[in-house]
């Protein structure tokens, strides 16, 4: 893990947000959020941080400034991957027939899973100092869920008995599952089983229109 500069007074997390960044600020900042979430899902919390840095195009100095210590910018990564996760639920919808979306959805949970267990040591330590974040991010991916589901439930595509708890359930099942070289592979195909279920006695297929 890289040594951090001493701190200062102005080292303060949130100093980045109290005002607008420039363009070329914001864009490496951007560039680092992004980096950092590859290094965490592909290398765990203790990713290096000069290789973050080079990744992003940037120096370490400049990841210093944006995230003065590891734990904030892992938290920038998680609110990035919820917030990402969440808008593609509206971009699926309008573009594909409401099972399609859910279960495309559902795929790229598979990609927030492994960036949320590579963050897994750190976010431990910030539920300790911000619990309202787990829960307010939460709530936000478990809407995302119900709507897609409820669509696809009313398009008839799904089974109408079909709760978003016990989906999430089933998909929070994941994080939990050895962390072998396939991981992620397996993840996809137990989705696409996942899926089968849903679709299984669904009013479009007992009518043969699924």
């Amino acid at each position: 893990m890289a040594s951090q500069p001493p701190a200062t007074p102005k080292d303060k997390p949130d100093a980045t947000a109290a005002k607008p960044l420039r363009a070329d600020a914001q864009r490496n900042r951007d560039a680092l959020v992004e980096a950092a979430a590859v290094a965490f899902a592909a290398h765990g919390v203790d990713a290096s941080l000069e290789e973050i840095a080079r990744q992003a195009g940037v120096g370490i100095g400049t990841l210093y400034r944006h995230f003065p210590t590891r734990e904030h910018l892992v938290e920038v990564v998680y609110r990035r991957e919820v917030e990402s996760l969440c808008a593609a639920a509206d971009e699926l919808a309008s573009h594909h027939p409401p099972d399609v979306a859910l279960e495309q959805w559902m795929q790229r949970f598979v990609d927030y899973i492994a960036t949320k267990r590579g963050l897994a040591t750190s976010l431990r330590i910030l539920l300790n100092t911000n619990s309202t974040l787990f829960s307010d991010m939460s709530g936000r991916v478990t809407l995302a869920l119900r709507q897609l589901i409820e669509a696809a439930v009313a398009d008839g595509s799904i089974r109408g008995d079909v709760d978003a708890s016990d989906v999430l359930h089933a998909l929070g099942g994941i994080y939990s599952a050895p962390d072998t070289d396939d991981w992620r592979d397996r993840s996809r195909r137990l989705v696409s089983l996942l899926m089968d279920g849903l679709r299984f006695g669904a009013a479009k297929s007992a009518k043969g229109g699924g």
